[in-house]
C-alpha cells in the first residue's frame, strides 16, 4: 500500500492542481487532491505557471474501466447483488471523473479569484470521499472499480466547455452533476425496496452534497453572466439549446435543484422544454 501523499509535488498551485488531474491511479489521484486542498487552506501555493493549461483530451484514469456507448452498458435489476453493483459502479464512475472535472475548472481557467479555487478544490475533495465511500461499497459487494464498462460523457462534456469558464459553469455542473439530483432519490427508493440500506446509506450522503456543488456551479455561472452584461436565466436556456439540446429530461428533482439556486422560472422553462413537441 502507497503511503499518503501530506504535500503536493509542487508549490505551484497550478502544476499541482494538474498533477492530480493527470494521476491515473484512483487512489493516489484521492490522495493528491487532498493533499491539495490542505495546502491551499494552508497557503503553501502560488500561482506560478508561466504557461497556459494544456488541453487534456484525456485526463488521468485507470485502464479499467474500458469505455463505451452509454447504450452498451449492461442494464440489470437491482433485485440482485450483480445488479447493485452495476449501479455502484456507474455512480462510482461518475464521482471519479467528477473528481477531475473539478481538478480541471482549477487548473484551467486561472483569471478566477480565489474563491473559485477555493470552492473547486472543496468539490474535488468531496468528490474524492463520495469515490473512495462507493469503492469500499463495491468491495464489500465483491468487486473494485474498473470490473464493468463505463461510458465518458462527463469529459466529453468538460472538453466542449474547456474554452470559457462561463459555459463550463452552466453546463457541467448545472446539466450534468443536476442530472444526478434529480434521479438519485429513483435510485434511493428501489435500493431501499431491494433491501440495501448500506448503498442507501451512501447515496443520501452524496445527495445532500452534490446540492451544494450545483449551487457553486449556479453562483459562479450567474457571477460571470453577470460581468459580461447577460441576463443568466435566458442565457441559461439558450446555452443548454446550442450545446445540449435534448439533454434535460424529467423527472426533475424540485426541491433539490431550488436548493441547489435553480429559480422557479428556470424549472418551468426546463418543463416546458423538455416536455415541447420536437421541431419537425
Amino acid at each position: 500500500m502507497s503511503q499518503p501523499i501530506t504535500h503536493p509535488a509542487s508549490p505551484d498551485l497550478y502544476r499541482a492542481a494538474e498533477m492530480a488531474l493527470r494521476e491515473c491511479d484512483p487512489e493516489t489521484k484521492c490522495e493528491r487532491v487532498l493533499a491539495l486542498m490542505d495546502a491551499w487552506w494552508a497557503d503553501e501555493l502560488e500561482a506560478l505557471a508561466s504557461s497556459g493549461p494544456e488541453r487534456l483530451e484525456v485526463p488521468g484514469r485507470p485502464e479499467r474501466p474500458v469505455l463505451v456507448h452509454p447504450r452498451e452498458l449492461p442494464r440489470r435489476g437491482l433485485h440482485t447483488t450483480a445488479g447493485r453493483v452495476a449501479l455502484v459502479h456507474a455512480v462510482a464512475h461518475i464521482e471519479f471523473n467528477a473528481i477531475n472535472l473539478a481538478l480541471d475548472a482549477v487548473y484551467r481557467f486561472r483569471d478566477m479569484p480565489e474563491p473559485f479555487v477555493s470552492d473547486w478544490l472543496q468539490v474535488a475533495a468531496e468528490e474524492a470521499r463520495h469515490f473512495r465511500l462507493l469503492r469500499a461499497r463495491l468491495h464489500e459487494l465483491g468487486a473494485d472499480y474498473g470490473d464493468l464498462p463505463a461510458h465518458n460523457g462527463l469529459w466529453e462534456a468538460a472538453l466542449a466547455t474547456d474554452h470559457d469558464v462561463m459555459i463550463r459553469m452552466a453546463l457541467v455542473p448545472r446539466v450534468l452533476e443536476a442530472r444526478g439530483l434529480d434521479v438519485t432519490p429513483g435510485m434511493i427508493e428501489r435500493l431501499t425496496a431491494a433491501g440495501d440500506h448500506a448503498t442507501v446509506a451512501l447515496l443520501e450522503i452524496i445527495q445532500r452534497e452534490e446540492v451544494a456543488h450545483v449551487a457553486i456551479g449556479t453562483r459562479w455561472f450567474r457571477e460571470l453572466a453577470h460581468a459580461h452584461g447577460l441576463d443568466p436565466e435566458p442565457l441559461f436556456l439558450e446555452l443548454l439549446a446550442e450545446y445540449m439540446p435534448g439533454r434535460v429530461r424529467p423527472p426533475f428533482a424540485h426541491a433539490a435543484r431550488r436548493a441547489a439556486g435553480f429559480t422557479d422560472a428556470e424549472m418551468a422553462q426546463l418543463e416546458a422544454q423538455a416536455t415541447a413537441e420536437p421541431s419537425p
